[in-house]
């Protein structure tokens, strides 16, 4: 697509800048007018920074695309492929060119159909590695001790998620919140530190970003207390867990990092949880910086938003094509060792060739029980039921639940003021106590400052408008500053709560860190923010020191992903934006652990859960079609 008719693509609606002079460099590289190349160029420049790993040809092929600006005729999937496999610059599996188009009509930049090629390999050589070596009699008296039977007759997942760790080298368990995953991933260290010796196995926690490797560090500390295992597994299982960048050795200002295929990372288990936040550059450079022989273990929801950047790595993995996961020697092994049967339902036909076993899905949630609203809630909205979702928040039935209607183009009213002043007003009772010491601020009560914080928080889907995180922000603001606990007009002011936005590894803060300035406890005549840090303590800035942040009242529920809170109020935009997926009203729901407010339009509401996200990907296909087709 050269001169007039790169110069017809529009940057505006449909492309952006960006994807127009990516258009019209594999145009110039390819040396001849080509206008299929020109918009197929555009178009996967532009899907991809929606989030996409590539362009599915066959979705787009003799539709039309409409803009502001003008509308796009695509060619028929044939001749568009023809085409393009014609051009300089497309190549096919396996070719280094800056476009590649795969036998399914699959368009990649490169570089992501490379990541999807690296990070499948990886976990196809795990699959298809040697399986559990442990003696039999000792590994059924190690499952029993560490997952006793319930006496309930019901197959325990957690059991079959533990055999499935040792079965295999790679292994995914999803489930929703209150499943008991970082429980069942502390038992599943205790076994396979019980196969070997404490000073041979080194274990690596992790998760994408600070706030969630925090909650894992916790989460492990607390589960490994109550392990039913000689003392020394207790005291292998290490309690520090890192974000991946961390992990991997981030170089500043390079998008590589210092452990990699060439200098793999000195270790033999790692865990990685909310694995649903990852995207697929990030996990294709993990699992290449492992040894081969590394066990992988992935943590997640794939029920949850997916990462933000390009990808959605674990629902991807999950998403195998089959309702049946598991070959009939998993089912014989796990019914000998463990005593837990599964329905021939869940097998594969002798006809398969390539089991899944490695994923497992936890089924019982151990916080929401059957007349817990928020669980009732989260599982219609997952299944798509508007007409469900909306009998369960209307019932009045359900503790924990309430609605809250706000008419589109309607501003916030009193009732949506009064439930933020009630959400918050324990916080800033903490606050203002810590204030008001006579003895200075201790450690005591500014923990009690940053548990009050995590009761409550605004979740929302957009960050503009007046539903929107910005506004929000500012409400909770004049609302305290109108009851006098909040200086007006003063930027840092005591109890201002800060989330970072980009890493910074000189200073260990990372992205989704939440921060609070208060008196300083150490010199007790300034003011930092201050930011948790190991074994109860806290770690304190001043604010020019701080990279990129926000306040935090409000936040959006991706940047709440890995984080729970006692009571989550969550805003709907007053109008319909594409964002809004019933895996973003899932997220936000199952923020809450106790209670959680729903204020919007039922129109918008319904429309969301009526819509899931799709995000174009070969991983699946790769991972496990195309293993049944060799």
């Amino acid at each position: 697509m050269k001169g007039e008719a790169l110069n017809r693509l529009p940057s505006t609606g449909i492309f952006s800048f960006l994807d127009v002079h990516f258009a019209g460099l594999m145009t110039r590289l390819n040396h001849e007018d080509a206008p299929e190349l020109g918009l197929a160029a555009a178009l996967v420049s532009s899907t991809t920074r929606q989030g996409h790993i590539c362009l599915d040809l066959r979705e787009l092929g003799g539709k039309q695309l409409e803009s502001d600006a003008e509308a796009f005729q695509c060619p028929n999937v044939t001749d568009w492929c023809r085409k393009l496999r014609a051009s300089r610059v497309v190549g096919c599996p396996d070719e280094f060119k800056p476009l590649i188009l795969d036998r399914e009509s699959r368009l990649y930049l490169y570089r992501y159909w490379k990541y999807q090629e690296e990070l499948a390999g990886a976990i196809r050589s795990r699959i298809a590695g040697p399986q559990a070596e442990a003696p039999k009699d000792i590994l059924r008296d190690q499952l029993e001790r560490l997952f006793p039977s319930t006496g309930e007759g019901a197959v325990d997942w957690q059991k079959v998620a533990a055999f499935a760790a040792v079965w295999n080298s790679f292994c995914v368990i999803s489930g929703g919140p209150g499943t008991g995953k970082t429980t069942t991933v502390a038992r599943i260290l205790a076994l396979l530190l019980e196969q070997t010796p404490a000073d041979k196995l080194r274990i690596a926690l992790t998760a994408p970003t600070g706030k969630a490797a925090a909650r894992l560090q916790e989460a492990i500390k607390g589960a490994k207390e109550t392990l039913q295992c000689p003392e020394w597994v207790r005291q292998a299982i290490p309690e520090t867990a890192s974000t991946i960048h961390r992990l991997l050795g981030a170089i500043r200002g390079s998008p590589y990092f210092r452990h990699n295929a060439d200098n793999p990372l000195p270790v033999d288990v790692v865990v990685v949880d909310e694995a649903s936040m990852v995207d697929l550059a990030l996990m294709s450079k993990l699992l290449q910086a492992l040894p081969r022989q590394a066990r992988v273990i992935l943590l997640g929801d794939k029920d949850q938003l997916a990462s933000v950047e390009a990808g959605a790595v674990l629902g991807d993995i999950c998403e195998t094509g089959e309702r049946a996961f598991f070959s009939r020697d998993f089912a014989e092994a796990l019914q000998d060792i463990c005593g837990c049967k599964l329905d021939n339902q869940l097998l594969f036909g002798a006809a398969s060739k390539k089991p899944k076993d490695c994923i497992i899905q936890l089924q019982k949630s151990y916080r929401f029980t059957d007349e817990s609203g928020i669980g009732q809630l989260s599982q219609a909205v997952r299944a798509g039921d508007a007409d469900g979702a909306m009998a369960v928040v209307k019932s009045g039935t359900y503790q924990g639940i309430s609605w809250h209607e706000i008419q589109s183009g309607s501003s916030l009213n009193k009732a949506v003021r009064d439930q933020i002043a009630s959400g918050f007003s324990g916080y800033f009772q903490a606050v203002e106590r810590l204030r008001r010491s006579p003895g200075g601020a201790d450690s005591t009560a500014m923990q009690e400052v940053f548990d009050w914080f995590e009761q409550f928080r605004i979740l929302c889907a957009v960050r503009e408008g007046f539903t929107g995180v910005a506004a929000l922000n500012s409400l909770v603001e004049h609302i305290f500053e109108e009851q006098h606990l909040l200086a007006g007009g003063q930027k840092w002011y005591v109890g201002r709560p800060i989330l970072i936005g980009r890493n910074d590894y000189n200073l260990h803060l990372f992205n989704g860190d939440v921060g609070i300035f208060l008196p300083d406890i150490f010199s007790g005549t300034d003011f930092r923010v201050f930011f948790p840090g190991q074994e109860g303590k806290f770690r304190a800035f001043h604010p020019l020191r701080l990279p990129d942040h926000e306040t935090v009242y409000a936040m959006t529920v991706h940047k709440s992903q890995g984080s729970e809170f006692t009571d989550v109020m969550f805003v709907l935009p007053d109008r319909d934006v594409p964002v809004l997926t019933r895996e973003l009203v899932y997220t936000a729901i199952t923020r809450a652990k106790e209670k959680v407010s729903l204020w919007g339009s039922e129109r918008i509401f319904r429309t969301a859960i009526s819509r899931s996200t799709t995000r174009m990907s070969g991983l699946s296909d790769v991972l496990w079609r195309s293993a049944d087709r060799e």
